[in-house]
């Protein structure tokens, strides 16, 4: 049960945390859902829960889409839905819609600018994430902070067609030289280089990082190989590319890849790192400057007020996703890479299954 709009939370066994009232009922989770089931990539490991599909417009209707997702809110509590920037309008309409029919400040709505397969690595992310002792508004808001930690690009055949990174009229002319291929980085800063001899490399994250890659009509083999190498990766891993790709980057002759961090523990230490605040319109925890569960904006500090300390946490460790909020915090991971000799040839390719896992959760 929710009470203002803020649950009480107790930590519970099986790796829910508790979200109760006063009597002590009800086990409130937060889900994470997506529009399309290619942003669901395969779990890394068994605790990882899946992620629900939002049908769009035409295979639902909007009075099933209602019922679903008040299902969906009665079963978990809270959802985080999470759709690129590209979706089609009448997608955004539905999701906007069913969030003012139900008149629910327990759905947040997160719209992102990065790439497809960038943003199925991001939601795999939050999905680990939400089997933590992370509250629904500080989760919500991680994924603003996430996105900065994700290097998202793909290798393509042509430019002639891509309107995301500034591209020079020389460099467009060369895409119409037969072979040629270029690398590009959208996220977090734009970057463009003609691959060949002589290619300057793409500036990399410098903490360490595991490399997803999707092929589509372009037999590329330099993300796993050249760019695994240089950017100095944990892994490879494969995974289907996903439909909205050859549009998001104007050719279907491409292969996509998007780097991230992979252990849990980082990225939970790394979100809970940053100053928390209680939302003053629907009292969620959260960090940031807006809540996206109501879209309070945070006001703006007192000057002569100085925040208290933040409550001591812990990171998860592989196969405890149940946490104490209480517990002290030990010496955490320190984002890096390992100094040792000049990396060698990239790990082998580690295949990663079907598009997508269950509906949501272990089976």
């Amino acid at each position: 049960m929710v009470r203002n709009g803020h649950p009480a939370r107790t930590a519970a066994a099986g790796g829910a945390v508790r979200d109760a009232t006063d009597d002590g009922q009800a086990d409130v989770t937060t889900a994470i859902a997506v529009t399309s089931p290619e942003l669901v990539l395969a779990p890394p490991d068994r605790q990882t829960p899946g992620a629900v599909v939002l049908a769009p417009p035409g295979e639902r209707t909007l009075d099933a889409a209602v019922i679903d997702t008040r299902q969906l809110l009665e079963r978990h509590g809270f959802l985080i839905a999470l759709y690129p920037a590209s979706v089609p309008v009448a997608v955004k309409r539905r999701l906007h819609t069913v969030r003012s029919v139900l008149e629910s400040d327990r759905i947040a709505l997160v719209e992102s600018e990065l790439p497809p397969l960038a943003l199925a690595v991001l939601v795999r992310q939050l999905r680990q994430l939400s089997t933590t002792d992370l509250g629904p508004g500080v989760l919500g808001a991680a994924v603003r902070l996430l996105a900065h930690y994700v290097h998202a690009g793909a290798v393509l055949g042509s430019v002639a067609r891509l309107d995301r990174v500034p591209v020079p009229l020389t460099t467009h002319a060369r895409s119409w030289v037969p072979g040629s291929q270029f690398a590009v980085v959208t996220a977090p800063e734009p970057q463009l280089v003609r691959l060949g001899s002589g290619a300057r490399a793409l500036k990399g994250p410098d903490y360490v990082t595991r490399l997803t890659t999707a092929a589509g009509q372009l037999g590329s083999t330099w993300p796993g190989t050249t760019l695994a190498a240089q950017w100095q990766v944990t892994g490879v891993e494969q995974a289907a590319l996903p439909g909205d790709s050859p549009q998001w980057w104007g050719t279907g002759k491409l292969v996509e890849f998007a780097a991230a961090i992979p252990d849990i523990s980082v990225l939970y230490q790394l979100i809970t790192s940053v100053q928390r605040a209680r939302c003053h319109w629907c009292g969620l925890e959260l960090i940031g400057d807006r809540c996206v569960f109501c879209s309070a904006p945070l006001p703006p500090p007192d000057p002569g007020h100085r925040p208290g300390p933040q409550p001591a946490r812990r990171a998860p460790t592989a196969y405890r996703p149940a946490l104490d909020p209480y517990e002290d915090a030990g010496p955490g991971p320190v984002i890096q890479h390992d100094q040792g000799p000049a990396p060698g040839p990239a790990p082998d390719v580690v295949p990663y299954g079907p598009p997508h896992g269950p509906p949501y959760g272990p089976t």
